[in-house]
Formats: structure tokens, sequence, C-alpha cells
């Protein structure tokens, strides 16, 4: 044994020497001689093909989907295999996901083919001072096969590994809220625990709407034979307190979409909204809350203000036209334009990624461009208006579990008799103390819906006396 060791040990001195003398002696243009000639010469004796799959894209921004869709994979059918292994908690917290860690390989098989995957990372443990922090390490996945095989490992494998992988994402992932900080996208855990079965809204519109998204989600090859991109525009509108953002949290949890919640004051230009619109994934909702109030966006197109001329005052003093100038350059902070939200809605730029929802909300339909909302960008309009019965029914399944009462009556008398939104409601039925019980709520919400009328009433009586006085004035 030990002589064994010993020869195994001048053996490997001995080429240690060799290739140093290799390295220092033989000049680099003949070693790229020898090299290219030993390539294809390992290529008679060696049998197996290899691909690399990077961790992203060239220009770094976006995550490669076929790596992350070879991590799922791996995870959920080879993850056993491993020696060292990563852990995650997966969807809602309740399970643990595992992945192969770094420097690791693992076994698969396909259609009697076998293939090997191993996880390669360079540059370990360096890291840039970037802002974002963004690191020197490089990932990706080595595969190697027998190259007898290799029509079905890229024909068929490839394809069995991407659609598995972005099933199981679907299926066992954290959804995720996003929001743009300058051109990037930092996000938090999505659990909001809406659904369509909460929304106080009636049930035949329920139904309607939960049909179109469903049927929007599975129709890509609708969408790729008509010559569309895939996506659709949803445009929710109605006064305060409707459940517009609650809308939107029970289509990302009946879709299991991710939300991009998009702040276009915080866009400095157009140039910068494209760049954020190419980084959000297929399998989106990007929202954009209270449009009527974001930037000038509002109403019809605006013909440019005269520029009035400088007064006496101000030309008697420069100083003071160069402040006025400078206010008016600093109180606009974005210059994103019409022009540049409408090629972000269905521009050349919108068809980037495929499967995305766009959602405007706003409590003012009137105010919005109708180039804005014209249909093709807006496809589907849905008003979310005042409490009626029925969606005053939900609420109290919702908040008391109550499917009938004898205070009914009399509240369905009074919501057709005054206007009152969801979130007004659902305040007089939430329990206020421990000991509230269903019958304190619905008395609540009664005196509440009550004293609404009569101040309703008193509002109209105070209109009537001032027309009446105005048509007073005007026979006088």
């Amino acid at each position: 044994m030990g002589e064994t060791l010993g020869t195994l040990g001048s053996a490997m001195a001995a080429f240690m020497f060799l290739w140093a003398m290799y390295q220092q002696y033989i000049p680099p243009d003949l070693r790229r001689h020898i090299e290219k000639y030993y390539q294809r010469l390992v290529k008679y004796f060696y049998p197996y093909n290899e691909i690399t799959v990077n961790e992203y894209s060239r220009d770094r921004f976006t995550r490669n989907e076929v790596y992350t869709a070879i991590e799922t994979y791996l995870s959920t059918n080879n993850a056993v295999q491993a020696k060292r292994l990563k852990a995650d908690t997966a969807k809602n917290n309740q399970s643990l996901f595992l992945t192969i860690d770094d420097q690791q390989e693992v076994e698969d098989e396909f259609e009697g083919a076998k293939l090997w995957c191993a996880s390669i990372i360079s540059n370990p443990g360096t890291q840039t001072s970037h802002m974002y922090g963004y690191s020197n390490e490089k990932r990706h996945y080595r595969l190697t096969f027998h190259k007898k095989h290799r029509d079905l490992i890229t024909k068929k494998y490839l394809h069995h590994v991407l659609n598995e992988g972005k099933a199981i994402n679907s299926r066992t992932r954290q959804r995720m809220l996003y929001t743009n900080q300058e051109w990037m996208w930092s996000s938090v855990v999505f659990d909001h625990p809406a659904t369509f079965q909460t929304l106080a809204m009636e049930a035949e519109k329920t139904r309607e709407i939960k049909e179109d998204l469903i049927s929007f989600s599975k129709a890509k090859e609708f969408y790729a034979r008509i010559g569309k991109a895939w996506k659709r525009g949803y445009l929710l509108y109605g006064p305060p307190g409707t459940g517009k953002s609650t809308m939107i949290a029970a289509m990302a949890n009946l879709l299991h979409y991710d939300v991009y919640d998009l702040e276009l004051t915080a866009v400095r230009d157009n140039t910068e909204l494209r760049r954020l619109l190419i980084q959000v994934p297929s399998k989106s909702i990007i929202v954009i809350e209270d449009i009527d109030c974001s930037l000038e966006l509002t109403g019809q197109r605006k013909k440019k203000e005269k520029v009035k001329e400088p007064t006496e005052e101000e030309e008697k003093d420069p100083n003071k036209k160069q402040g006025k100038g400078e206010d008016a350059e600093q109180g606009k902070t974005s210059k994103v334009t019409l022009s540049g939200l409408l090629n972000f809605i269905d521009g050349l730029w919108s068809a980037s990624n495929g499967e995305r929802l766009v959602v405007f909300t706003t409590n003012y339909i009137e105010k919005l461009d109708p180039a804005l909302i014209r249909r093709g960008r807006m496809d589907k309009r849905i008003e979310l208006s005042y409490c009626s019965f029925e969606s005053f029914k939900v609420l109290a399944w919702n908040y008391l579990l109550l499917e009938a009462h004898h205070l009914f009556d009399k509240i369905e008398i009074l919501l057709g008799e005054i206007k009152v939104t969801p979130a007004d409601v659902a305040e007089h039925l939430m329990p206020k103390t421990i000991e509230s019980d269903s019958e304190t709520s619905l008395k609540s919400l009664i005196q509440a819906l009550e004293m609404a009328k009569k101040e309703a009433a008193l509002k109209t009586k105070e209109e009537e006396d001032k027309e009446e006085s105005k048509s007073a004035i005007e026979d006088e």
C-alpha cells in the first residue's frame, strides 16, 4: 500500500513539474495551437457533450428562465441525490424548498438517456461595492450527456424541464409584490388574503370577471394566432372605498401572478419606464393606482401654455426671472409623457414578455384622456360602485358568518335609499369589543345608515333652497 502511494505521489509531482515547465517555456501562440489540436483529438475519444446555462442573461438585469426552471425541476426530482443542499421557505412559509448546493452534481434520466447536471459557481465570495449590492459571483448549470443523445436532449429534454419547472414554480413559489426604485424593482412577499369569494360584489359580476381572467391565462395560442401581444388591460373605477385595491389582490391570488405596483412619479423619463417594463416577467400584474393623480396624464391633451412676457420688475431684476424658471423646473421631477405611457401599454415594448395584465385604478374616470382608456388598451372596464344589498350579504357572511337575520330587511331598504361604500359598511360590521355580537354590529350599521339618510335629505333640502333663492333673484 505504501509503495503504491509513493508511486502515485511521484507521478503527480512529475506531472506538476512538466505542467509548470509547459506554462513557463512554451510561447502562448504555440500553446494555443497545441490546445486546439488537443481538443480535436479529445473529440475522438471523449463521447460526451456539454450545455452551459447561465443564471443571468447578457444584460445582467433579468434572470435566465431556463436556469430558474432547471433549479426548480432539480429541487423536486433530483435534490435527494446531492450531499449538500440549500434550504429556503416555500409558499406561505409552510414548507421547505430544497435545491442542490454550489459545486454539486446530480444524475437524471429521460427516455432512457442518462445525463449529469452540475451546479457551478465562479468567483465565489467576491462582491462589488455597487449601491445595489450586485455580486461578481457567476453561477451556471452544466449538463453533460452522451453525444448520441444530443437531439433528444436539445429538442425534447430541455423543453420538458422548462415546462415542468414553470409548472412547479407556479404551484410552490411565494408570490411577490414589487415596487419601483429608480430603474429597478424591489420586492416583499405578497400575502394578501383577498379572494373573489370575499369581494363585496354581485355574484353574476364576480363570475363574469373570474371567467374573463381564467380565459386570458389560457389563451396563449389564441393571441399568437390573431397576432396580438399576450396581455390584457383592466380599468377599475369607482368612488374611494369600493374595493379596487382588494380586487387587484383577488386577481393575483386567482391567477397566481406577481404584482408590480408602478409609481409613475418615481420614474424619471420614458426610457426608464421602458427599462422597468422589460424586467417584468410573464405571469405578472402591472398596476398603476389612482392614475388620475399621476403626473399630467388626466383630462384632454393640453395645448402648450403661451410663454408669459416678463414683467417690468423681472426685466429690471434678472435674478427673479431666473429663480422663477428654476422653481418650475424643480417642480417637475418626472418627464414621463402620455405618449410614453401609451407605448408602455400597447406599443412594441409591451410585447417583450407575454401573459401580463395591466391594471389602472381611478376614482374619476371622466378625468382620464380617452386615448389612455380606449378599447385595445383598457380591454375591460369594471365599475366598482356603492354597496348593494347583495354586496352587503357577502360582507355579512365574511364578518359575522350570517346568511340571514331579521334586521336584513331593514338594511335592504336603507341601502336602496342612500349611497354608502362597502368600506363604510364593513367598518360597522367589524366587532369593536370581545363581547360584541352580530346583532350589535347590525344595529350599529342601521344607525349609521339612518344618520347618513338624514344628512343626505338635509343636503338635498339646502340645495333646493339655494336653487329657489337663485330663481327668485333672477325673476326680480
